[in-house]
């Protein structure tokens, strides 16, 4: 059923995630240009505004200009030199962020045909709760997941069994 609807098992897991915290009463700034996941957003009944295609770990003015009340980020901070400057700017009391955890039997993504794909960070759980609370948020809740693939070999098998993706809900803290 969910195959037929949603391209992939991580965004049926990302819009269950939503859905679970999030209404769609809020306005979602979800960091990165219109993607896949952002339409999936709106047509489950989200307003969603996205950035324009600029440099975010350069200008993160738009964090600061647009009025929203939940920010996401997903598969994003892996690509950003600093992500805990865009946590600085998030106007946001609520967070959704996933990234795409370091595999120790995999090196770090970087695609050789877009020099703009690639993962400067390949985080552990650890590494990204540590980002969250020294930016001023609490974890709320969190998961892990596999994105098995269709190959034969070793990292394919250990794809299996091995959680691929960690998905965050965090609120700002309050004194």
């Amino acid at each position: 059923m969910y195959e037929k609807t949603y391209p992939s098992k991580r965004f049926r897991i990302t819009l269950e995630f939503l859905k679970k915290h999030i209404t769609t009463a809020e306005t979602v700034f979800d960091l990165g240009v219109p993607n896949p996941f952002s339409k999936i957003m709106e047509d489950n009944g989200y307003t969603v505004l996205n950035t324009t295609g600029e440099d975010i770990d350069i200008d993160q003015s738009a964090l600061q200009q647009t009025n929203y009340t939940v920010f996401t980020a997903f598969e994003i901070f892996e690509h950003l030199l600093n992500p805990f400057t865009v946590l600085q700017q998030v106007k946001a009391d609520k967070v959704l962020i996933s990234i795409p955890l370091r595999l120790w039997f995999s090196p770090a993504y970087r695609s050789k045909t877009d020099p703009w794909d690639r993962h400067y960070h390949e985080f552990e759980d650890w590494q990204l709760d540590w980002l969250l609370e020294k930016a001023g948020f609490t974890i709320i809740d969190r998961v892990k997941f596999t994105h098995p693939v269709k190959k034969i070999g070793i990292r394919p098998f250990f794809r299996w069994f091995t959680p691929r993706y960690y998905l965050v809900y965090a609120e700002r803290k309050t004194s």
